[in-house]
């Protein structure tokens, strides 16, 4: 097993990386809904889980991942009224089992109502 640790940079001018791998795990960062092209995506609690989770899909595409190495994710939500709605697009990303999961109620960056992290088991390099 390596103990390098391989950054995935940031598009965005913040201080943060993408996505980091170290040994046989994949670090995301905290995902908000965003359009490909970096722009916020506002809409109910459904649009943005989608867009959210879209931006997942293309992060660990780019690091050679799929949805179905997610082992672990930590989602926060501004209000868990949204939980239901939450929940109906995020089962639709995990066809072959659900990864384990922490939802928290808090207030979000740039006025958005989800956020999403998630940790992937990319095997040994």
């Amino acid at each position: 097993m390596s103990n390098e640790i391989q950054r995935y940079p940031s598009s965005l001018p913040l201080p943060f990386s993408r996505a980091i791998r170290v040994g046989g795990f994949l670090f995301l960062s905290g995902q908000i809904p965003m359009s490909a092209e970096g722009e916020v995506v506002h809409g109910d609690i459904r649009v943005q889980t989608d867009a959210a989770m879209q931006r997942i899909g293309d992060t660990l595409a780019e690091c050679g991942a799929s949805f179905d190495q997610v082992v672990k994710s930590t989602v926060w939500i501004t209000d868990m009224q949204h939980f239901a709605g939450f929940n109906e697009v995020y089962q639709g990303y995990f066809k072959n089992g659900f990864p384990v999961r922490s939802t928290v109620a808090a207030q979000l960056a740039l006025g958005v109502d989800v956020e999403i992290e998630v940790q992937v088991w990319v095997g040994d390099n």
